[in-house]
């Protein structure tokens, strides 16, 4: 999948067509629309945030722990869309599939690109609840998006490999429903990664979304926030997730490649 392809002229047509159909298609006869996509994380973040603030009281140790977690569910939310929407991109366009020879790669990459523009809108919300909550701007800030790049590759690669189990094997919807239970909990969202034994935190560290949250947030909500490469006293901490979501894309890549001949018939 060379980027030279994806960006030719008929090509990114095809990807624009798709994402606004899919905008069309998510919001049809919705009265607010595109704001269920900005209420969703919001209404999760004041539940989320009286339970762990007033209750479990996980926040009183973490500064600026209302931004923290807002941005940790805005981060796990694209995470979701993106892969589930990804997962059913190829069964969700079957009659196009059978009808029309389009790259198929490009029906994923589409899914990902819209939630990646929910995204965006998302992350603007948090810079205003940055600002209200009174979070030092510092010039590490600019950093970031080098860290939300590596959540866009893990969240395309799973897309693709999803999407190409999903069409031959259906229980993949709820296995995967399952993983990202488990994942909400064993990421830390809600926590940080000195509320659990050294040795937990550093077995929850290996999962790539760990060590991307928790270095997103450090750049943007506080240095304070431990992060992996931190907890393992060396860049083991950040190279290891990272080679985890290599190996994931290469795997995703060519399971893909391998499988997409056969679309059209088991659909």
């Amino acid at each position: 999948m060379k980027l030279s392809i994806i960006f030719r002229p008929a090509n990114r047509s095809l990807i624009r067509e798709l994402v606004t159909s899919d905008f069309k298609l998510r919001y049809q006869n919705s009265i607010l629309g595109y704001f269920w996509s900005l209420l969703r994380p919001l209404f999760l973040f004041g539940v989320l945030y009286v339970v762990f603030t007033k209750v479990i009281r996980v926040g009183e140790a973490v500064p600026y722990y209302p931004a923290y977690l807002l941005l940790g569910l805005v981060l796990w939310t694209f995470f979701i869309e993106a892969t589930l929407s990804g997962m059913n991109a190829i069964t969700g366009r079957g009659d196009l599939i059978r009808k029309v020879s389009i790259p198929k790669y490009i029906i994923v990459l589409s899914t990902n690109i819209s939630a990646l523009v929910n995204f965006t809108f998302n992350m603007m919300i948090v810079f205003i609840f940055m600002i209200l909550s009174d979070v030092p701007f510092r010039w590490t800030i600019l950093a970031a998006p080098l860290f939300i790049i590596e959540l866009v590759v893990l969240t395309l690669a799973l897309s693709y490999l999803l999407s190409a189990l999903f069409v031959k094997f259906r229980d993949f919807s709820h296995i995967w429903d399952v993983v990202l239970q488990v994942l909400f909990y064993a990421v830390p969202i809600l926590y940080t990664l000195t509320f659990p034994p050294k040795w937990i935190a550093q077995i929850i560290s290996i999962n790539p979304l760990t060590q991307i949250f928790q270095d997103v947030r450090a750049l943007m909500i506080t240095p304070e926030v431990l992060t992996t490469q931190e907890l393992f006293g060396s860049q083991l901490g950040r190279i290891i997730p990272m080679l985890i979501i290599v190996i994931i894309s290469v795997v995703a890549v060519w399971y893909f490649r391998r499988s997409s001949h056969n679309f059209a018939e088991e659909l």
